[in-house]
């Protein structure tokens, strides 16, 4: 791979429109105001879009990185034909992410989630002394453990135990990642509380999560991979979300691509869903609600327990802020389906059997959804479908599996000065 020059970029409030510099790991405005995201504004307006053997860095003129790193692969994006003579649309575009070398796919976790730790990870320099803290309810913590362990970068990772399965790997993990779960029955939400707790310690430092711009525009390629794929910008995008932090990658890189000048100038649609019964963005944004609806905690613990999905079942999602989930729906005049258990399995089932590859329980969501609005859609529109998963059965077929195991598990309200006692020790 050539020299890489870091990529040059300021940041700028979503809400008020300030620009300032990067510190570094700048997560908010230092100037405050109200909530809002920041957002990169890159020097370069129109993206060059390197070779495939630069990986998810042949899209570094958008992200803001300072290196890059082993082992990166980027998003694939091919127009449908099996599926698409299923659903009646002529021009159905399909972003896979995961493992599917048929297609080019070959992100070895099998999820999108790579683009947002080799882009994050991307973000360090060689100086950067902290241990990083990440919250997952699974594919983002399989993510992270991946590109860790490949370039030794010291990490601590907080999943709920009950997704702990999720943590397998097709080859053994280097000692600089360190696994501590929140005890059965918890959820993301609870695994986020404990690495609160870790990040109070000065040797570590938070992830950062949708306010990360390294995580969202990580994402963001999954855009404008199916973008220089098609030549425009698509009519409508499908997804389906857990925090919603995709769709708003997917906006903001829409209107980096109106910027750019050569795609058209089209607001894409977010067509998102979630995995019904936990549904709290869906219902805020029914209720034409620009703040989440009151949601006891049980109650959503228990919905959790029921979704196939786990990985969509964030109950604090970057909804209402600035520049968040609320504006970017607004902006794109987009909407939210429901979509349960049953209708993704059949989607799922309708997926690999027309297109090939197994997909995620949260793709078979998205699937389901797109199955969901095509009779309303226009059969000539450019649609976007992302696969954010899938390949898995296909990647474990012919692999001996590694698995991630916590070295303590928590209590969901769990002693802080012992979690603290305890991960300082890990490093």
């Amino acid at each position: 791979m050539k020299k890489f020059t870091p990529t040059s970029y300021k940041l700028k409030n979503v809400s008020n429109g300030r620009l300032f510099e990067d510190e570094g790991w700048t997560l908010d405005d230092p100037e405050g105001g109200a909530p809002s995201l920041i957002r990169a504004e890159y020097a370069k307006k129109q993206i060059e879009v390197g070779p495939e053997e630069e990986g998810l860095y042949r899209f570094s003129d958008w992200l803001p990185v300072k290196r890059t790193l082993n082992g990166s692969a980027a998003p694939v994006t091919y127009k449908s034909e099996a599926l698409a003579a299923e659903l009646g649309l002529n021009n159905l575009y399909i972003t896979f992410n995961g493992w599917f070398p048929e297609r080019g796919g070959r992100m070895t976790t099998c999820s999108f989630k790579e683009t947002e730790a080799f882009s994050v990870c991307g973000r360090m320099d060689d100086n950067f002394d902290k241990v990083l803290v990440v919250a997952s309810a699974g594919n983002t913590a399989r993510a992270f453990a991946k590109v860790c362990s490949l370039n030794n970068i010291p990490l601590l990772l907080c999943v709920p135990e009950d997704n702990i399965d999720a943590l397998w790997f097709d080859e053994p993990l280097n000692d600089c990642v360190k696994l501590i779960a929140s005890r059965s029955g918890a959820d993301y939400f609870d695994a986020i509380h404990l690495s609160n707790i870790a990040v109070t310690s000065d040797k570590f430092i938070a992830e950062g999560g949708a306010k990360n711009i390294a995580r969202r525009d990580g994402m963001a390629t999954t855009m404008l991979s199916a973008t220089h794929f098609i030549g425009e910008i698509p009519d409508y995008y499908f997804q389906a979300i857990g925090s919603g932090t995709g769709a708003i990658a997917a906006a903001e890189a829409n209107m980096r691509l109106i910027e750019d000048g050569r795609f058209g100038n089209k607001r894409m649609k977010l067509m998102l869903s979630q995995n019904a019964p936990f549904l709290p963005i869906y219902h805020a944004w029914k209720a034409c609600s620009r703040d989440l609806l009151p949601l006891d905690d049980n109650e959503a613990r228990r919905q959790v327990e029921i979704i196939d999905a786990k990985v969509l079942s964030n109950r604090r999602p970057p909804y209402s802020i600035g520049g968040g989930l609320y504006d970017c729906l607004k902006w794109s005049g987009g909407d939210i389906m429901d979509i349960d258990n049953d209708f993704a399995a059949e989607a799922s089932r309708l997926f690999q059997k027309l297109e090939g590859a197994d997909v995620h329980p949260a793709s078979a969501v998205a699937v389901a959804s797109l199955i969901k609005a095509a009779p309303s859609l226009d059969k000539n529109a450019i649609i976007m479908l992302n696969i954010t998963g899938g390949g898995e059965k296909i990647m474990k077929a012919d692999k001996k599996l590694h698995y991630l195991k916590p070295v303590k598990v928590f209590d969901i309200d769990p002693n802080p000065e012992e979690v603290l006692g305890f991960v300082e020790t890990l490093f």
